[in-house]
C-alpha cells in the first residue's frame, strides 16, 4: 500500500522525537531551586489597533481594525512556550476591514530544549539548542470574496464563499544566541506543513528579540522589540487549478516587525511598524483576491496598549 503525505508526516515526527528523548530527558535537570531558576512565566493583556495589515485586497473599501490579543510565554524545565490568541473586530463594526472573516487566530511556539544532547554547552553566543515547532490556527468563519461578471445583465457581482481556515505547522530546529546590542534572540528554521493540504510547501527562517535601549530613573524604559519570519522554497505552478498557482502564490517572501514600546511596571505603550514582501507566499499584484487584485507587499502601522500580569 502506498503511503501517504499524511502518514509519512507523521511517520517521521515521530521518529525525530524518539530521536531527541534522551537529550530533552537530560534538559529537565535543573534542580537549583524550587521552581528552578530557569524556569519563568508571563502574561500580557494587549489593545490592539492595526492600519492597513496585510495581505489585503488593493480594492479594500476599508483600512483598519481592532483586536484583543492574550500574549504569553514561559518556560519550565525543558519547555518553552510563546504563543497568543486574538480576537478581532470586537464591536463587530461593518466598517472593519475584518468584519466577515475569521473572528480568532491563534499562534503557539512550543521549542524543546536538546541541551541534554551537549555537554559543551554554551558554546560561546549559543545559550540552548532546541526542537522547535510553531502552530498558526484560525478561528474560523472567514469568507472568501471572488469579483465575476453576471453573464446576463453584464454586471459586476461579489460572491462570498466561506474559506477553510488557516491551519498550518512548522517543524525544524532553534537556538538562543547572545548578539551583540540585542542581547539574547531566538533563531529557528523550520519546514512548513500545511495541515489543510497535508502538503510540505518550503521553509521558514524566524528570529526575534526584545532590546531595551532608553531607560529612565522611575524605573520605566524604552524597548525596540519585535520579530523577523522570512518563507523560502515554497512551491509554484502554473496548473490555475493547483493549490500553488503561481499568479497567487510564490515561492519567497516575509515579513518583519519593528516595535518602538514604553514599558512600564504593569503597562506598556507602543507602536509597529510592520515591513511586508509576498507575505505568507501571497503573491503582490497576484490573482488571490480578484485580478491583480491582491496586496502583499508594503507597510502597515500597530498601535497597542498593554497590561502586564
Amino acid at each position: 500500500m502506498r503511503a501517504t503525505a499524511h502518514s509519512v508526516f507523521y511517520t517521521t515526527l515521530l521518529a525525530f522525537i524518539l530521536s531527541l528523548a534522551p537529550g530533552l530527558a537530560l534538559a529537565t535537570d535543573y534542580d537549583d531551586g524550587s521552581p528552578p531558576n530557569n524556569d519563568f512565566m508571563w502574561m500580557n493583556l494587549n489593545l490592539m489597533y492595526a492600519y492597513k495589515e496585510l495581505p489585503r485586497a488593493d480594492s479594500a473599501a476599508h483600512d483598519g481594525h481592532d483586536y484583543f490579543e492574550l500574549e504569553f510565554g514561559g518556560r519550565s524545565g525543558f519547555l518553552q512556550l510563546y504563543g497568543y490568541v486574538d480576537v478581532f473586530n470586537l464591536a463587530n463594526r461593518e466598517s472593519s476591514d475584518k468584519h466577515g472573516s475569521s473572528k480568532m487566530f491563534m499562534k503557539l511556539n512550543p521549542r524543546f530544549s536538546v541541551a541534554g544532547l551537549f555537554d559543551s554547552l554554551p558554546w560561546g553566543p549559543v545559550k540552548d539548542v532546541y526542537f522547535s515547532t510553531l502552530f498558526n490556527w484560525g478561528g474560523g468563519g472567514g469568507t472568501n470574496t471572488y469579483e465575476y461578471t453576471d453573464n446576463a445583465t453584464q454586471k459586476v457581482k461579489y460572491l462570498d464563499v466561506p474559506s477553510e481556515d488557516t491551519n498550518t505547522s512548522f517543524w525544524g530546529i532553534g537556538a538562543d544566541m547572545q548578539v551583540p546590542w540585542f542581547g539574547l534572540m531566538g533563531f529557528n528554521l523550520y519546514a512548513m506543513y500545511d495541515l489543510n493540504n497535508k502538503d510540505w510547501n518550503g521553509y521558514q527562517v524566524t528570529t526575534n528579540w526584545f532590546t531595551p535601549f532608553v531607560h529612565f530613573d522611575n524605573g520605566s524604559f524604552i524597548a525596540y522589540q519585535g520579530y523577523l519570519d522570512y518563507q523560502f522554497g515554497g512551491k509554484t505552478s502554473s496548473n490555475d487549478k493547483s493549490i500553488h498557482y503561481d499568479k497567487k502564490f510564490t515561492s519567497n517572501g516575509g515579513q518583519m516587525f519593528n516595535g518602538i514600546y514604553w514599558h512600564f511596571d504593569k503597562f506598556a505603550l507602543g507602536y509597529g511598524l510592520k515591513l511586508y514582501s509576498n507575505t505568507y507566499l501571497i503573491k503582490d499584484d497576484g490573482n488571490l483576491f480578484g485580478t491583480k487584485n491582491t496586496k502583499s507587499s508594503g507597510a502597515s502601522h500597530y498601535f497597542a496598549v498593554s497590561y502586564k500580569f
